[in-house]
């Protein structure tokens, strides 16, 4: 398809302005005043619908098919949550709006929200106090490890390093690195799939500062010795740091405050229905235990006496601002619809859900995949192109081969720890006829790999563009049209 400049014809016009009224200035400097016209394209306006219009129908989104992009949660939106969003109490109100006096009842509604959200996401998580400021899940864990410095230093405790399992989400060590600590690496346990207790006790001492999971980990296994990592964690005054990329998975059964936990981030756009990706902004709570409360970023929603909403910006042990204003407030907005919407019982249903759809497809596969953990999953679940191998074939050509059966690819080779890997996440949203379809193309594509793998190498073949050479895309990007 060729780019919009492609189809310019000169002359031709889809919109005309009226002569300009404004004097030209002469005392504009020659170096800076254009000598040619600006390049725009000069297209009708039928010509310029019908190319954006095309173009959007090239488009891959949740609205269209089905994302079994493991780790990321890609699920439908509701849109109800969305026209609550566009509602003009909340979508015309300027952040700079006074609190009191003059306007400040305009801010009402809007503060009682934040308030509430954090309300709901400390009794959803056993959490004490919460910030809706980070934008992101990453930027929620840089928040965290913030907390853990703040704290750390508090207490004059000397400590360098935060201990990650090797199958943790690429964010945690780019997390803790930013925030001025050490990597160390924990294995996982082979057999079991979650982290390994022995080695963990090997390297955890006086220089242990955090230790961040994920349970379920990103294997979609649930960690099940939780009790017994966090008693070992409290003893060398380390704080116990839950990413709650995985959240969805075990929502109303399962608090990390409840397992002393004492930090965790929720992906809103992960576990409460917000859009992700180019789908929308992201963003990622903090909540943390009382005794790392004062620690938390500026300014708090406090409820007063008479039942109204301020900002308060009286905590002297604060880390600060850690983003304008209060985070990406319409993706709370979406939360906070969402999570009231479907209410405690619809919360539970929401993890159950998810872990029938992945075991569903998991226990489905196994013929036709290697599964290195092949007795249940939580909300996830990886399997390894190992057999395929055997002819050639390799995760990447079956994630190719998706995108020709109309399914956007899984996670391929991650977590790192499970070799030729493909992470598959059907999410709670999916129904039973598209996880069959997805099954059925996935045995096709195992059955191809056996009798013509050279299909595969080819693949995708419906696609504008077919197989690049990602290596090359990657050492001699082209950025200039």
């Amino acid at each position: 398809m060729p780019v919009i400049f492609e189809k310019s014809v000169p002359g031709r016009r889809g919109v005309r302005l009226p002569e300009s009224d404004v004097p030209v200035s002469s005392r504009i400097d020659a170096r800076y005043a254009r000598s040619t016209e600006l390049d725009l394209c000069e297209l009708s306006e039928l010509d310029v619908v019908r190319h954006f219009t095309d173009l959007s129908r090239k488009n891959y989104g949740v609205d269209t098919n089905f994302y079994p992009l493991g780790s990321c949660t890609m699920k439908y939106n509701p849109k109800v949550c969305e026209d609550i969003a566009r509602l003009d109490g909340f979508s015309l109100l300027h952040p700079l709006l006074p609190q009191l006096r003059r306007g400040g009842l305009l801010t009402q509604g809007a503060l009682a929200v934040v308030y509430e959200l954090e309300q709901l996401l400390c009794e959803i998580t056993g959490m004490d106090a919460f910030t809706l400021q980070p934008l992101a899940g990453a930027h929620g864990e840089l928040t965290g490890i913030m907390l853990v410095a703040a704290y750390q230093k508090h207490k004059k405790n000397k400590k360098s390093e935060i201990l990650i399992p090797d199958e943790a989400h690429g964010t945690n060590p780019s997390s803790v690195a930013t925030a001025g600590y050490s990597v160390r690496v924990v294995p996982t346990n082979r057999e079991t799939g979650s982290i390994d207790l022995s080695a963990l006790e090997s390297v955890m001492g006086e220089q242990t500062a955090a230790l961040m999971l994920t349970n379920p980990n990103t294997l979609g296994i649930f960690i099940s010795d939780i009790e017994k990592i966090s008693a070992l964690a409290k003893a060398y005054d380390c704080l116990m740091y839950y990413d709650g990329a995985n959240l969805n998975a075990v929502l109303g059964r399962f608090r990390p405050g409840d397992a002393l936990f004492d930090i965790v981030h929720v992906n809103l756009h992960k576990t409460f229905g917000t859009p992700h990706g180019g789908g929308g902004p992201g963003s990622g709570p903090v909540g943390v235990k009382q005794h790392l409360a004062k620690f938390l970023p500026i300014s708090r929603v406090i409820k007063r006496d008479d039942n109204t909403y301020a900002l308060n910006y009286n905590y002297p042990d604060s880390i600060g601002y850690v983003a304008p204003f209060y985070g990406n407030f319409a993706v709370c907005l979406k939360a906070y619809a969402y999570i009231l919407s479907l209410g405690a019982e619809g919360l539970r249903r929401v993890s159950a859900n998810a872990v029938l759809n992945a075991n569903y497809i998991l226990h489905s596969l196994k013929k036709d995949y290697h599964t290195p953990y092949p007795d249940g999953c939580m909300h996830e679940f990886v399997l390894s192109a190992r057999n395929q191998t055997k002819k050639g074939v390799r995760a990447v050509d079956i994630a190719k081969a998706l995108i020709d059966e109309g399914f956007h690819p899984p996670t391929i080779y991650f977590p790192l720890i499970v070799k030729e890997a493909l992470m598959i996440e059907p999410t709670e949203t999916e129904n039973k006829e598209t996880l069959d379809s997805f099954i059925e193309a996935m045995i096709r594509i195992a059955k191809k790999a056996e009798t013509c793998p050279e299909e595969l190498h080819a693949a995708p073949l419906s696609t504008p563009v077919g197989r690049l050479n990602e290596t090359k895309a990657a050492k001699d990007m082209d950025l200039c049209y």
